[in-house]
């Protein structure tokens, strides 16, 4: 398949032209010509060197990941730049990205994977961002403990154990998810009345900004709340007849 049916494809779904504005990331086509064929992609949430020995050594044409190489483009393709961007020009790897559309995709995002992970209902966008969403919210069926939630993230892949700045209600029925770095929703969150708020990491000051709203916090990890949206993607290339190989590489962060 032509490359650039794919990144058309990915693109359209993602609505990746509706974060162009918002997004520090560079999001589409990364690395590679428009003109090339593809019979294996591969899928990760990092472009790292790890990551892309394993496309090298699964023989792959493809790296669709969520985390990119370009936040604002390149002063110099040197050193640690160099030496992710040489081996893809050099084993003809295309890589494509999708970091802040694929995080807020109501359907294939990383949110809404965490959300089905959870078996959250009566689901909505969260996590305003300009005009566009990056997160989702929904309820349970039936309230749930801190206890309980906690269990259902550590089962999420990669999961190195969930914090949980525990300021809510002894039961939980309201959840918003922010995944990866999404504490600084936090306020939105108290606007909007949930009882928690499920994201990846977390920084000093949330801990008294959740005591202070009385609302609950999970940190479930960066990675671990980040692997829904590629594997969605490739979910999506294997639709359209790619061989497709998701590498799980965590973080444990």
């Amino acid at each position: 398949m032509h490359l650039s049916d794919i990144v058309a494809r990915f693109d359209e779904t993602l609505a990746t032209d509706e974060f162009a504005d918002v997004d520090a990331s560079a999001n589409g086509l990364q690395v590679g010509p428009d003109d090339a064929d593809v019979e294996k992609a591969v899928f990760a949430v990092d472009a790292a060197e790890a990551t892309i020995d394993a496309a090298i050594d699964a023989d792959a044409d493809l790296l669709v990941t969520h985390h990119g190489l370009v936040w604002g483009g390149f002063d110099r393709l040197t050193g640690r730049n160099f030496d992710r961007v040489e081996p893809l020009i050099r084993e003809d790897i295309a890589l494509y990205v999708s970091h802040l559309p694929l995080d807020g995709h109501q359907k294939l995002g990383n949110a809404a994977g965490v959300a089905d992970h959870l078996d959250l209902r009566v689901r909505e966008p969260f996590g305003s961002m300009g005009p566009v969403h990056i997160g989702q919210r929904g309820v349970f069926d039936a309230p749930k403990t801190t206890g309980e939630v906690r269990e259902a993230l550590d089962e999420l892949d990669g999961s190195a154990g969930t914090q949980v700045i525990d300021f809510g209600p002894d039961e939980i029925s309201d959840v918003a998810i922010v995944t990866g770095s999404g504490v600084d929703w936090l306020d939105e969150a108290v606007e909007t009345g949930v009882d928690a708020l499920v994201t990846g990491e977390g920084k000093q000051k949330v801990y008294h900004e959740a005591r202070e709203a009385g609302l609950t916090v999970f940190l479930a990890g960066h990675y671990a709340t980040e692997t829904f949206g590629v594997r969605s993607l490739a979910a999506l290339a294997d639709e359209m007849g790619v061989e497709t190989e998701y590498i799980s590489h965590p973080t444990g962060l």
